[in-house]
């Protein structure tokens, strides 16, 4: 259902059960933490150094698997709290740039993992949205939190109400996603991309990461961003990377970066 694997600094994680438009059980949740965590610890030995995330078939993921569950014995609480809420926190702390590619249905916990995830490509087709007034139940997966942020209040309460779908191309034109591309590109442009990154002075991707998620999370003025700005590229400027860059502009040649070394 999950797999990983690592080539070229890219690990590339799958969702591969398209039979059922890789719905996610709780142990298919489980797997995925454990990929996860795999590639975490690769990206902090040094042989990871962009991540890809994808889903196999027609959908990238329908959500939840809630074929079998009885809605009068399900634990709610404890599905999104005890087990999607902390891969989504996993997920947004990876160690390294990260990306997804996504078609088709994406849906639920499914839409939670791109969310999560630093760049999202789309395929133009693909489906986004909040199905749940059909189900008496609500946005989850941090939904609500990410559609008022990128999309205002008034298009998500519209989205939730009337459980209308958008397309990919709407999704990045309203800017809840990075770009939209016919569905046939996606995989292969995106995979290009992510090679790109992963040779690229992926230590300063990752204190850029790390800046845009705290500027977002404590609300930073403009000043005081600037300030943490300002300490973040002091002690980049003492690493091999940022030597190589200057040297490598001096010399008016490619630069040769080696990203993030273990301490």
């Amino acid at each position: 259902m999950i797999s990983l694997s690592i080539e070229h600094g890219v690990a590339e994680v799958v969702l591969d059960a398209p039979h059922k438009l890789n719905a996610l059980d709780e142990k298919a949740l489980s797997d995925f933490s454990v990929a996860y965590d795999d590639a975490a610890a690769a990206a902090v030995r040094g042989d990871v150094r962009a991540l890809l995330l994808r889903g196999n078939g027609r959908a990238f993921c329908a959500g939840r698997d809630i074929s079998g569950v009885s809605p009068d014995r399900d634990d709610a609480a404890a599905y999104l709290g005890g087990l999607v809420q902390p891969l989504l926190k996993k997920m947004s702390a990876f160690p390294a740039p990260t990306f997804a590619a996504a078609q088709g249905a994406c849906l639920g916990v499914g839409l939670g993992l791109l969310l999560a995830t630093d760049v999202v490509y789309v395929a133009e087709n693909a489906k986004f949205g909040s199905p749940f007034a059909k189900l008496g139940a609500t946005l989850d997966s941090g939904g609500h939190w990410y559609f008022t942020e990128r999309l205002g209040m008034h298009r998500t309460l519209d989205l939730i109400y009337t459980a209308e779908l958008i397309s990919g191309t709407e999704a990045v034109a309203q800017g809840l996603f990075s770009r939209a591309m016919p569905a046939n590109e996606l995989l292969d442009t995106t995979r290009g991309i992510v090679a790109k990154v992963a040779v690229g002075a992926t230590g300063a991707f990752t204190a850029s990461k790390e800046l845009v998620a705290h500027i977002r999370d404590q609300r930073l003025g403009l000043w005081e961003a600037m300030a943490e700005e300002n300490a973040e590229q002091a002690r980049l400027c003492t690493t091999p990377d940022y030597a190589e860059g200057f040297q490598a502009f001096q010399d008016k040649r490619e630069p040769v970066f080696v990203g993030n070394q273990p301490g």
